[in-house]
C-alpha cells in the first residue's frame, strides 16, 4: 500500500478527531454525535471501524465490521465477522489503488485470529451499499438474496460451518407498519438523520399521511426489520417504498407516482 496513506483503528478515544462517513464536526453534525454514542456502545462487543487516512490527514475511506450476533442487518450470522460498510475515495485519485481490498483483508485477518467461522456482508447494486464484485474477487460466495437487489456473501474458513442467512421471516413481515408512512432507522448509519424530518413534514402536510418515526435501539430490533438494508427502511401502508435514505424530493416523486397509478 502507498506509504502516503495508512489504515488506522478508530476508538472511543479518537473517533471524534477523525469523524465518520464524511461527518467531521461533532458540534455541527447530530449524525456524527449519534454515531459516536452508538460506536461507544458496541465497541466493547467487537465493533471496529478502520479508517483510511492520507498523509495530509484527510479521511479517504473506511471499513466497519462487528460480530454477527450484533449485525445491524436482518441476518443470522452468529460466529461470523459481519461487515456493515465499505467505501474508498472521497477523491478519485484514491480509487482503484487496492485500498478497499486492503481494508477487507484486515477484517479477514482479525476474524481468523479470533477463530471465527468467516466473514459475511450484505451487498447490493443500488445506493448506500458496496457492490458484491470486489468480494467475489476475494473468494466470497453468494449464499442468499433478497429483493430488489440484495446479496448475502460469505468467506467461510470452515467449509462444514453453517452459512449465514437472511432472516426471511423478518423481510416478509410488515404487519406492524400497515398504517400510513413509517420510517425505521438506526444510528448505525449516520445518513439516516438527514432529510427524515423534511419527509415526515411533507407526508403529513402535503399528502395527509399518518406518520411514524421509529428509532431502533439495538441490533436485535434491526435484525427484525422488513428491509435487508436494516438500518433504514421507508414503508407506506405495509409496503417498503425505499430500502435506503432518500431526499424529500425523491420521496414526493414516489408518492406522486403511486397516486397517479
Amino acid at each position: 500500500m502507498n506509504s502516503n496513506i495508512q489504515i488506522i483503528n478508530l476508538t472511543p478515544e479518537n473517533i471524534a478527531d477523525y469523524g465518520v462517513c464524511g461527518y467531521k464536526n461533532v458540534k455541527k453534525h447530530k449524525e456524527l454525535r449519534s454515531k459516536i454514542v452508538w460506536f461507544k456502545e458496541y465497541y466493547p462487543k467487537g465493533l471496529r471501524i478502520k479508517a483510511l487516512i492520507s498523509e495530509e490527514g484527510s479521511y479517504q475511506g473506511m471499513l466497519e465490521y462487528i460480530p454477527g450476533e450484533y449485525a445491524h442487518r436482518p441476518v443470522n450470522a452468529d460466529g461470523y465477522q459481519f461487515i456493515h460498510c465499505l467505501f474508498v475515495g472521497f477523491r478519485k485519485e484514491f480509487k482503484g489503488k487496492g485500498y478497499a481490498s486492503a481494508l477487507i483483508q484486515t477484517c479477514i485477518d482479525e476474524a481468523k485470529e479470533k477463530e471465527m467461522l468467516g466473514v459475511a456482508i450484505v451487498t447490493r447494486k443500488g445506493s448506500f451499499m458496496v457492490d458484491k464484485e470486489i468480494f467475489l474477487k476475494m473468494g466470497f460466495t453468494v449464499v442468499d438474496t433478497a429483493k430488489p437487489d440484495f446479496s448475502l456473501l460469505v468467506l467461510k474458513f470452515d467449509e462444514q460451518a453453517k452459512p449465514p442467512e437472511l432472516r426471511k421471516e423478518a423481510l416478509n413481515d410488515t404487519g406492524d407498519f400497515t398504517n400510513g408512512l413509517t420510517i425505521l432507522r438506526s444510528a448505525q448509519c449516520p445518513y439516516t438523520e438527514k432529510n427524515v424530518n423534511a419527509i415526515l413534514k411533507s407526508a403529513e402536510k402535503k399528502f395527509n399521511l399518518e406518520t411514524s418515526l421509529v428509532d431502533m435501539p439495538d441490533a436485535a430490533t434491526v435484525q427484525n426489520t422488513p428491509c435487508a438494508f436494516g438500518s433504514f427502511c421507508l414503508l407506506l401502508d405495509g409496503e417498503v417504498i425505499s430500502h435506503h435514505p432518500i431526499s424529500r424530493g425523491r420521496f414526493e416523486n414516489i408518492i406522486n407516482k403511486r397516486r397517479k397509478n
